[in-house]
């Protein structure tokens, strides 16, 4: 046993010193916690079995050799390796659930999570939503948060990566959500020819080239897939733009997430009425429009792909 793990002996301990050389070593944070503190606190308590409540007294308890062996090798490869700890402990939290993942899919962190948790107040009536949409779907954590948080609907998953619907896949199993979640291969709407929905919601792929290639490394160990945009990211938009009409109620809702390339949607589409939506837990970029207004719009739509 080497001398930090000599000198360390409580939780309090590991904790304190996991998260000095986080910061020492510069990490970037922003998959599940923002800052050294919080993310040393997750990456103990899981490599001990703990809840994340664990009561404070608990902070006191000394580990036994193996265990500090065990935390110190998680803690120094989250420093040596600048993986993200959502991957090295292979769980995440969103909308006050716990989902699996891996490095197949993106890390949610999307402020969908408020939206879903207030079950889509003030902006959407939830009593009229009854077939939902997770377009881009990831680890599925999107659709199966609104399938969980509102019981009366059901929810089609889709993404153009296998790899990913697997994860989503699990998730939809291990909540049991298999009779009203379904995961569907697609790119974007080609597979769901004649499929109506009352909402869609997607988190696409919307990182400008640029932003992409100067990302922490944390975020380059992420699937470029799940976030390359194009050269300002708005490539899959475009898309959604032009096609979600045609697979939404008449009273239907679209929802869309496009984080920092909000400005250059604004400047593509200036005509164009982006509901801009505001959370208060924070996030930003996410923007609705309704089938009306996609159908009275269509031909900006169809020549912004063209």
């Amino acid at each position: 046993m080497d001398l930090a793990a000599e000198s360390l002996l409580t939780l309090r301990d590991f904790i304190r010193w996991g998260a000095s050389r986080f910061n020492e070593a510069h990490l970037c944070f922003g998959h599940g916690t923002d800052n050294a503190l919080d993310e040393a606190v997750s990456l103990v308590l899981h490599a001990l079995h703990l809840p994340p409540d664990l009561p404070p007294s608990y902070f006191q308890a000394r580990l036994t050799p193996i265990e500090r062996e065990v935390v110190l090798a998680l803690l120094r490869r989250r420093v040596e390796e600048r993986v993200p700890a959502a991957y090295l402990i292979q769980r995440a939290w969103f909308a006050g659930l716990e989902f699996y993942l891996d490095d197949r899919v993106l890390v949610p962190r999307s402020p969908f999570a408020e939206l879903i948790e207030k079950e889509l107040h003030p902006w959407v009536d939830p009593h009229q939503v009854g077939r939902v949409l997770d377009l881009c779907t990831g680890s599925g954590c999107i659709g199966i948060a609104v399938a969980v948080h509102l019981s009366h609907t059901e929810v089609d998953l889709t993404d153009l990566s296998e790899p990913a619907l697997a994860v989503a896949r699990r998730n939809v199993a291990e909540f049991g959500l298999d009779e009203r979640v379904r995961v569907c291969d697609s790119d974007l709407f080609d597979a769901l020819a004649g499929e109506r929905y009352d909402l869609i919601l997607s988190n696409p792929p919307y990182v400008a080239a640029a932003e992409l290639a100067a990302l922490p490394l944390e975020y380059q160990r992420e699937p470029a897939l799940g976030l390359a945009g194009g050269h300002d990211g708005l490539d899959l938009v475009r898309r959604i733009l032009r096609d979600a009409r045609h697979h939404l109620e008449p009273e239907g809702t679209l929802i869309v997430e496009v984080g920092n390339s909000a400005a250059a949607l604004e400047r593509a589409y200036p005509e164009v009425p982006f509901l801009w939506l505001e959370f208060e837990r924070g996030g930003e970029g996410v923007f609705l429009l309704t089938a009306e207004q996609l159908d009275a719009l269509s031909e900006v739509f169809d020549r912004e792909v063209e």
